[in-house]
């Protein structure tokens, strides 16, 4: 309440000052030329009177001269009457423009705090923030929770009877052979199709109880779609698990990790779903079905996530692949190092022709510190933090990486 007390208050003063600039009458800042021109005819009235005296003018020029002056002097007091009756026209705003422009102020500022702002929120630290979103993330509705606020989905448009005619004798026909997986796996699609997804999510769940443990990872994770897409695209703690299987049986499935990503999203971890999102655009390839929906977002998660991001080149690649952890394993450690030895090559000469974001920068130095290779890690490390200069999260990252490779304090 404190800070709404004195945002308001604030607001008020600057709303009263605005309006009583905008009541007042308007004024002329300088006095007007015809008063300048009176003086001086006034001046050169008493100047004939001084000639006259002196006898450098006659009577009959001296008469002339004050007629032609005064004439001047009575048509420069009028100007100035003229004048000074038309200021007296120049009132200030009408008091409902005054009014409505005070509301408007105190209003917009509300209104822009609400959409930029965080009412109600005080300086948490950042170890407070992960705090939050652990407990928004045990503490989040279920999905017969997240299915039951939505509305009956509806059946798409272009859906023609002979077809929901069909997904109908095919539910008919799994319900008799409970035990046929590819049957499950079809009522699985179809259901989607018609936008049943909390009956396609059932569907899915009896394909996995049917493989066992011949349930792969693309199994888990099209239970988890499902399961989003009947919750509205709402990742809940049973999609999060099935997820989280998905993961265990292969690392780089992207549909789990986009969800993931996105679950990350929802329950206030932006840097942790940015990161997600960002490895996915990287790896690529372009036509994988989750790119569109991270280049929708990815930039307002970077934003979110206080990071000054550019969309990197899809597919471009960040290091070294599953199957490439993978195939290292039946190496020699001689062989082993030489692979590295290669990527690191690889992303070094991509770094130094293409540039690259921040994280590729300290992956370069912290490999480089690994092969022994320090000098060189060095340089790249004075070349990055030129690069990343007044970026201050970017040149925390590669102190860090630089401190791995001992070439930083």
């Amino acid at each position: 309440m404190i800070f709404w007390i004195v945002a308001g208050g604030l607001a008020t003063v600057v709303a009263v000052l605005i309006t009583l600039a905008m009541r007042a009458p308007r004024r002329a800042g300088t006095e007007p030329a015809a008063a300048y021109d009176l003086r001086v005819y006034r001046d050169q009235l008493r100047e004939v009177d001084k000639d006259l005296a002196r006898g450098v003018v006659s009577e009959a020029d001296a008469e002339r001269v004050r007629a032609e002056v005064s004439r001047r002097i009575l048509a420069a007091d009028a100007a100035i009457q003229a004048e000074q009756a038309g200021d007296h026209d120049k009132k200030g705003a009408p008091q409902i423009v005054a009014v409505v422009a005070a509301v408007l102020l105190i209003g917009g500022s509300v209104a822009i705090y609400t959409q930029l702002g965080a009412p109600g929120y005080g300086d948490l630290a950042l170890s407070d923030r992960i705090a939050m979103a652990d407990e928004r993330r045990a503490s989040r509705p279920a999905q017969e929770a997240a299915e039951a606020s939505l509305p009956r989905p509806q059946t798409p448009a272009n859906a023609s009877p002979d077809y929901i005619a069909l997904v109908e004798q095919l539910r008919a026909t799994v319900a008799n052979r409970p035990g046929d997986v590819q049957g499950q796996i079809l009522l699985a699609q179809n259901e989607a199709n018609l936008n049943n997804f909390s009956a396609a999510a059932d569907a899915q769940r009896e394909v996995i109880r049917l493989k066992g443990d011949a349930a792969g990872a693309t199994d888990y994770a099209g239970l988890a779609d499902m399961l989003v897409l009947s919750a509205g695209g709402y990742v809940s703690p049973e999609a999060e698990a099935a997820l989280q299987t998905a993961l265990s049986l292969d690392p780089g499935n992207g549909t789990a990790r986009y969800y993931m990503g996105l679950m990350m999203s929802q329950v206030g971890r932006p840097d942790t779903a940015f990161r997600i999102w960002d490895g996915l655009l990287r790896e690529g390839p372009e036509d994988a079905p989750w790119i569109p929906p991270v280049l929708a977002q990815i930039e307002e998660m970077a934003f979110r996530a206080g990071v000054n991001y550019q969309l990197p080149e899809i597919g471009g690649g960040r290091g070294p692949t599953a199957g490439d952890i993978e195939a290292a394993g039946d190496m020699t450690p001689a062989e082993r190092m030489e692979m590295i030895g290669n990527m690191v090559s690889g992303l070094s000469d991509r770094l130094a022709t293409e540039g690259g974001p921040v994280e590729d920068w300290a992956q370069l130095i912290t490999a480089l510190g690994v092969l022994g290779q320090t000098s060189q890690a060095a340089a790249v490390y004075e070349n990055a933090t030129n690069v990343f200069a007044g970026d201050t999260r970017a040149l925390d990252l590669l102190l860090r990486a630089g401190q791995r490779a001992q070439v930083a304090e």
